[in-house]
């Protein structure tokens, strides 16, 4: 079984979300025990595919063929069906991973029977399988498809509460971002494919030449692309989507905007990553900036708790592109510093999973056990949750690069890499999370602090234990980030900016 683990980490979940009515029916302690159990797997399935692919190279797991080399007919390019894991796959399949482990448990807890816990289960597998998909598959279409999977699954269950008044409306605002989003990438594949009868990723980078076809299919990826991870301006439906979901869930949707995150690095560095120029990383870094920009400023005004923490996730998605958009301006001279901060970005693509997961379910244990996420009607929280005030704050912390939490961890990554580009772009970056900090300050002081106020629940050991996984991670993560840098994020970096040649050669050949 292990030599298919990575089409089984996408077909599990896949085919265990399809059951997961029909084990209702048997019994909700089989279904409740099936969801958490396939979980676990997945888990399992992609540490196992990562330990591989860190310790022996690319994985290419070819559909019907046991080598690239048999899936070749005349014209000398792959017609199989093919998934390519490279170190950052596999780092993209930890973040699902690490967060399923989290949101399942809770979820399975946390959304009541009378509220369609069935089919949130279901749609959240659905959601996992479409995740792992986009990070292993080696194919453009296949890419999209899993896309599409992805923001199904994410609108189901931003919107199935429909007797909320909120929840269609902000399922209805994210179906209509990402269905452009969706057609702008599928007119990109359809360029590509025009131009070069073929819709292997590998087989079409090597076959670019920067023609005005080319440029015009990398506009349409990067229009589709930035659009589905909530950069600015088009972020807007972010804060909508996180707040409306159930809160376990929410910890899916901010890895589906990842692994969308995770496609922009890849059309950019290993599809055309010989044929760009300075300005795409500056257009990347300008997007970052304003990203993180513009929902710290919006963050400032919100009432509802979930909305201000969606606010914060938004944030950190600019510094992800700052990151990355540094080592895309010195991809060509290969300067030091642009990878330095290509590995700051990519390592708090991990550090933001977790913070920002912890940080949803915190408020979604706010919200059990006092019927409402209004800060103008919470108070004193911290006296009956003490756990979760510590958790809350934690997170906080993390999410403002407060050290010795993994946040500061990957920003000063990130600082050093844009300061040594420009001094301009670390001093934004720093007021940022200033801003950022105060505004999670005053909410940790309007949810916690103040006189002790009556609950109408009580916290259940199983949301504890989703919000120690994350705790711990983020602790770890802070206090030893050296190792993990050197074992898995360096590895994830380099397979972005020096293996392109790697990852063309382990499908073509040569």
């Amino acid at each position: 079984m292990s030599v298919h683990a990575p089409i089984l980490v996408i077909a599990i979940p896949l085919l265990g979300g399809f059951a997961v009515p029909i084990l209702a029916r048997i019994h909700r302690t089989v279904r409740d025990l099936w969801v958490v159990l396939i979980a676990c797997v997945v888990a399992a399935g992609v540490g196992y595919v990562a330990a591989q692919v860190f310790s022996q190279g690319i994985w290419v797991y070819v559909l019907g063929a046991k080598t690239p080399q048999e899936t070749r007919v005349s014209a000398g390019f792959p017609i199989r069906i093919m998934l390519t894991v490279d170190a950052m796959s596999a780092f993209m399949g930890l973040i699902a991973g690490i967060l399923a482990l989290a949101a399942f448990p809770f979820a399975v807890r946390f959304i009541p029977e009378e509220e369609g816990k069935t089919l949130a289960l279901a749609l959240g597998l659905l959601l996992l399988a479409g995740i792992a998909g986009m990070a292993y598959t080696g194919d453009l279409f296949n890419f999209f498809v899993f896309l599409e999977v992805t923001s199904i699954a994410a609108c189901g269950l931003i919107g199935f509460r429909t007797w909320t008044s909120r929840a269609p409306e902000a399922a209805f605002k994210t179906m209509l971002l990402y269905s452009v989003s969706g057609l702008l990438f599928l007119l990109g594949i359809a360029f590509l494919y025009g131009e070069y009868g073929a819709l292997n990723l590998a087989y079409i980078s090597a076959q670019l030449r920067g023609s005005m076809v080319d440029r015009i299919a990398l506009a349409l990826f990067l229009s589709g692309l930035l659009m589905k991870v909530a950069a600015a301006p088009v972020h807007f439906w972010a804060p909508d989507a996180y707040g409306e979901a159930p809160a376990a869930k929410t910890l899916l949707l901010v890895v589906n905007t990842q692994v969308s995150l995770y496609g922009l690095w890849r059309i950019l560095f290993t599809l055309y990553g010989g044929k760009l120029d300075a300005g795409v990383g500056w257009l990347v870094i300008s997007m970052g900036l304003l990203t993180m920009a513009v929902a710290a400023l919006m963050a400032i005004g919100q009432t509802d708790l979930g909305r201000l923490v969606a606010y914060g996730a938004v944030s950190q998605i600019g510094y992800m592109l700052l990151g990355v958009g540094v080592g895309l301006v010195s991809l060509t001279s290969r300067a030091d510093y642009g990878l330095v901060a290509m590995k700051g970005g990519i390592f708090h693509m991990l550090n933001d999973a977790l913070t920002v997961g912890l940080l949803f379910l915190c408020v979604g244990a706010v919200e059990w056990v006092k019927g409402t996420r209004d800060l103008r009607e919470l108070g004193g929280l911290g006296h009956q949750l003490p756990a979760v005030a510590l958790c809350f704050l934690l997170a906080s912390l993390a999410l403002a690069g407060i050290p010795p939490l993994n946040g500061f961890a990957s920003k000063i990554m990130i600082y050093e890499g844009s300061f040594r580009l420009s001094p301009i772009l670390t001093a934004l970056a720093v007021l940022a999370s200033i801003l950022l900090l105060a505004v999670f300050a005053r909410a940790f002081q309007g949810v916690f602090l103040g006189p002790r106020t009556e609950i109408t629940g009580r916290i259940h050991w199983v949301f504890l234990f989703s919000m120690g996984v994350l705790a711990v991670g983020i602790m770890v993560l802070g206090l030893v980030p050296g190792f993990f840098v050197e074992q898995v994020v360096a590895p994830a970096a380099e397979a972005l900016w020096r293996g392109r040649a790697l990852y063309l050669a382990a499908i073509l050949g040569g």
